[in-house]
């Protein structure tokens, strides 16, 4: 369900789980999984207009 978009507190929910502690450890991550997250945190990154040292 993580791969198919579900939020993490939301498939705490829907498993009924108290802590998401306990959902967390039934919860794997894949490599494709990994490798969205990764490209999605660069997006972000490379959308925000920071300058280092006057360049951007």
């Amino acid at each position: 369900m993580l791969e198919a978009g579900v939020d993490l507190l939301e498939l705490q929910q829907i498993l009924g789980h108290v802590s998401i502690l306990t959902t967390s450890r039934y919860t794997h991550l894949t490599t494709t999984t990994a490798s969205n997250s990764r490209l999605a945190v660069n997006t972000l990154i490379n959308s925000l207009d920071i300058a280092w040292g006057g360049r951007k």
